[in-house]
């Protein structure tokens, strides 16, 4: 299992936290999402590597940024 930290931009509250754990949760291999909207963060916990582009398509598809790659 693997765990990132992606920064994303746009999110404002708790709704917007659901926006995008439900699209991260469709990516094949997502065991968890922990979003953090006051830090702008999203910790996605994963049973393969993700490719940034699938996270980004997928904060995408919620309506908010990905910043930056994972940590």
């Amino acid at each position: 299992m693997t765990a990132k930290t992606y920064a994303v931009s746009g999110m404002a509250c708790g709704h917007c936290a659901g926006f995008v754990t439900d699209e991260i949760e469709r990516l094949a291999g997502v065991t968890a999402v922990a979003v953090d909207v006051e830090a702008g963060t999203v910790i996605i916990t994963s049973d393969r590597d993700l490719a940034v582009a699938e996270v980004r398509a997928a904060v995408e598809e919620a309506g908010y940024d990905l910043v930056g790659p994972g940590r």
